[in-house]
């Protein structure tokens, strides 16, 4: 009887997980179990953010500062976690030279939730009133948490996956992603909301997912340890390693560079007003909710508030994860196929200007909500998928020189000219919240005139390597 040499029917049976995961995309026997265990850790991971993230603007709501309205609080937070993120990454980056992955996922891991409790303990209303500055130092940490302990997972995985299993298994760890952060929205609209939960244990929850995800962690650092690959040798380093100063020298020589950084920092700066905006709508709509409900002893106004702020945030967030998801598992895609990269590229700032004419002709809570859903969903799936396609027709040189200087000078350009333009526009020319509006519509035109020229210069590029 002869013996069938083909793979499909010598190789083991999937499991039911695995049969399940092969809904999403292609599982082979034995790859269920890891990939399982990363998509749980993936979902705690977002989940557990989602628990601070949005008590991060309730805290940042009754930061007052003398002299400052609550918006420019939290655009110059803003900026500076900006600055901050720049210091955090580059000692990250020592870190992981040193200690090995478990070790240092673990640690940074339990630095973070020893952080937690350290702000569970101070923040407003629990056992002190308002320590000054808290909820600055809380805003610009919760940048910090993001970066620790969301993009290490990442890496994590990049380390766990080989190249031909990574394409096949990420995309399909990223919905636990996408999922855990609505859930955990979903879950802070719902608890506080309902009077289940009070704000102030939000801290203490986000912990318990957080000490899952490091046990799930180790479990899958002890699966694959004895199945990774043997490294190559290290290539000879060159005389002089780039830069990001580099990078941005080179971005000035090249128009598809150029187009490319004009174009992310148009995107930040309209984006990130667009929060701000948000925050301020949301601090004035909760101002008026007080006032009509006779809430008028400062402890209770700043209590009002900071649930108030929380609870929508947790709402917004959930909505955004949502469509987001929506969006990633079934437009991205068949956009990206049927209409080329020009489709998706141009599809934010379309969006964008939609929604940004919209507020400004009717800029009340209920519009400004759905409109900044639609874009920030849109940016999360959609235009995330443009900008990983933006760098596949370019040369090396350009993606490790370029690439950086982009993603870091010029998106944090882009956080700094949103607080300048927060500071002139309150403190200067005190412009209504209405004329803010009608200023980033002015941006997200020339948003779209810059995207036109990256389009073109993209088409170049691709066409030099075809």
């Amino acid at each position: 009887m002869a013996i069938s040499t083909d793979p499909d029917l010598n190789s083991p049976p999937r499991s039911v997980g695995e049969r399940f995961l092969g809904l999403f995309t292609e599982v082979r026997p034995g790859e269920g179990t890891t990939a399982l265990l990363m998509f749980a850790n993936v979902f705690l991971i977002l989940c557990a953010y989602y628990f601070v993230k949005p008590l991060r603007e309730g805290w940042i709501a009754v930061s007052d500062i003398s002299g400052l309205t609550k918006m420019e609080v939290k655009a110059y937070s803003s900026f500076i976690q900006s600055l901050f993120l720049l210091l955090v990454v580059g000692w990250y980056g020592r870190l992981a030279c040193r200690w090995s992955r478990v070790t240092l996922i673990t640690r940074a891991t339990l630095f973070c939730i020893f952080n937690l409790l350290i702000f569970w303990f101070l923040q407003p209303g629990l056992f002190f009133a308002a320590l000054p500055f808290s909820g600055i130092v809380f805003y610009v940490w919760v940048g910090m948490f993001g970066v620790f302990v969301v993009a290490q997972f990442w890496t994590f995985c990049a380390d766990v996956y080989t190249d031909e299993r990574g394409k096949r298994m990420l995309p399909m760890i990223a919905i636990g992603a996408t999922s855990g952060a609505a859930v955990g929205s979903w879950l802070v609209s719902q608890l506080v909301d309902s009077g289940m939960v009070d704000t102030k244990i939000l801290l203490l929850l986000a912990t318990v997912p957080l000490f899952v995800s490091i046990g799930l962690t180790k479990i899958v650092d002890n699966r694959e340890s004895g199945t990774q690959v043997p490294p190559a040798p290290e290539p000879r380093k060159q005389k002089e390693t780039p830069s990001i100063l580099s990078g941005a020298r080179l971005v000035l020589i090249s128009r598809f560079l150029l187009a490319a950084a004009i174009v992310t920092l148009l995107t930040n700066w309209v984006n990130t007003n667009g929060e701000n905006l948000l925050f301020r709508v949301i601090q004035e709509t909760l101002a008026g909710q007080a006032a009509v409900q006779g809430v008028t002893d400062s402890l209770a106004v700043l209590e009002f508030t900071r649930d108030g702020t929380t609870a929508f945030y947790g709402d917004f967030f959930f909505w955004v994860n949502i469509v987001a998801l929506i969006l990633q598992a079934f437009v991205a895609s068949r956009l990206l196929k049927y209409g080329g990269f020009a489709t998706i590229a141009l599809m934010l700032p379309v969006i964008a200007l939609l929604s940004y004419t919209a507020m400004a002709l009717l800029p009340i809570l209920a519009v400004v909500k759905m409109m900044k859903i639609a874009e920030n969903a849109t940016d999360y799936s959609i235009n995330n998928t443009a900008r990983h396609v933006l760098w596949l027709p370019v040369n090396s040189e350009m993606k490790f020189r370029g690439k950086p200087a982009i993603d870091t000078l010029y998106v944090r350009l882009g956080d700094g000219l949103a607080a300048i333009t927060v500071l002139i526009g309150v403190q200067v020319v005190a412009m209504s919240t209405q004329a803010f509006f009608v200023f980033n519509v002015s941006l997200v035109l020339c948003w779209l005139g810059f995207t036109a020229l990256m389009i073109r210069e993209h088409r170049k590029a691709s066409e030099r390597i075809t």
